[in-house]
């Protein structure tokens, strides 16, 4: 009787071992092609053009690099297991990162680009003659969304689906206003000219109090980047330094529970100060 539970009991065991495995699997797989179809456009859209056969090793390999310092600086392996975490979670913030980097230094050249624009249509010029000067003497990433705006034009796209390709490239209200400004004076004509100029102005002062509120909410940020990163590295240098002490926070149950709480509350902290941080203009 007593075999017979035992094998019951093993064989259960094993099947939820087997089930789990399966399903950490399959998420392990589907977060890896979500990660790197999400690359592969982040990417694109920023126009770097990099392998990503070569990417992926080299991005492997920091990240073993910074488990084996984490193990090597807690005396521990448990020390690798806040590093693996937050390797997991680091990629798509970083890309989110780089996408809104990128819209920012957008939409703070392209009120100097539609005002340029509204002069050359006083003067004259045409829309698509005027955007390819100004296209030519205009920076990244600016020029080359224009850019590829142009040569989607040369390709045969019509300028209204060439000025929603470039929206949906650039998700921001500064470039729709643009866009549905040049689209309707495509399809309707009018003073493009005075537009313009309206929506250089509205642009301007916009940037200008999205710097103010950066400048004043800049310590909220700061402050709740070095309340994220304290305690980890704090636990991470005492765990070297006083390995016994330290100990009862990696080896028992009640360490491990404090841990817990401790990464929900700066999660919830991170989170509201973030919330208090964000003002839209």
């Amino acid at each position: 009787m007593m075999i017979l539970i035992f094998v019951l009991f093993a064989g259960s065991v094993s099947l939820i071992a087997w089930w789990l495995l399966e399903r950490a699997q399959g998420a392990w797989m589907r977060y890896e092609d979500r990660l790197r179809d999400e690359t592969r456009r982040t990417l694109d859209a920023s126009f770097l053009f990099l392998d990503m056969a070569q990417l992926q090793p080299a991005a492997a390999c920091l990240g073993l690099v910074a488990m084996l310092a984490a193990a090597w600086l807690a005396g521990r392996w448990w020390g690798v297991l806040p590093v693996l975490a937050g390797l997991l979670c680091a990629p798509p913030l970083i890309l989110r990162h780089v996408r809104l980097r990128r819209a920012r230094r957008f939409d703070s050249q392209l009120p100097e680009l539609v005002q340029a624009l509204a002069g050359a249509l006083r003067a004259g010029a045409g829309v698509q003659p005027a955007l390819r000067h100004l296209v030519a003497q205009s920076s990244p990433p600016l020029s080359q969304e224009f850019g590829l705006l142009l040569r989607e034009q040369r390709l045969g796209l019509s300028f209204q689906d060439a000025l929603q390709q470039l929206h949906a490239r650039v998700q921001t209200e500064s470039c729709g206003l643009v866009v549905s400004a040049l689209g309707v004076s495509a399809r309707t004509g009018g003073g493009l000219a005075d537009t313009l100029e309206n929506i250089a102005g509205t642009l301007r002062a916009r940037q200008h109090w999205l710097g103010r509120v950066e400048a004043l909410t800049a310590q909220g940020r700061m402050q709740s980047r070095i309340m994220a990163g304290l305690p980890v590295l704090l636990a991470l240098v005492l765990a070297r330094l006083e390995p016994e002490a330290m100990a009862l926070l990696w080896q028992t149950w009640y360490g491990w529970s404090v841990m817990m709480a401790v990464l929900v509350l700066e999660g919830l902290g991170i989170l509201w100060i973030q919330r208090v941080v964000a003002i839209e203009v």
